[in-house]
């Protein structure tokens, strides 16, 4: 059984910077990328930065230059540094992972951790 578990999430003051975690766990073969997305309050959810297995990152324009996605191969993890944040990056925070394990591929989803931008 996969499992993504996320954490760091919190109350941060504008201007203010997070890390976010989240640890991949289970019988894994691959992991062939790791993203953030994030649903704000009314807003579907939406795609935040994304990292593959050869390294290669992208970012939504919204992050780009403020956040920061890293990976850490050994330990089946993935994080995000989030730094100069504002009000709108208020959120539930998302991990996804596409990844081969015991059970075949799959795509699968943390539970979600919450950013809170505010003064």
């Amino acid at each position: 059984q996969v499992q993504l578990v996320e954490s760091g999430g919190g109350l941060v003051q504008p201007g203010g910077s997070l890390r976010l975690s989240c640890a991949a766990s289970g019988s894994i073969f691959r992991l062939h990328s790791m993203a953030w997305y994030r649903q704000g309050p009314g807003k579907q959810r939406e795609f935040v930065a994304s990292i593959i297995s050869g390294g290669t990152r992208n970012y939504a324009d919204s992050v780009k230059g403020r956040f920061t996605i890293s990976r850490d191969n050994a330990k089946n993890t993935v994080y995000l540094q989030m730094t100069s944040l504002k009000p709108e990056d208020t959120a539930v925070y998302y991990c996804n992972a596409v990844l081969t394990s015991g059970s075949g591929p799959g795509n699968y989803w943390g539970q979600g951790t919450q950013v809170t931008v505010s003064s």
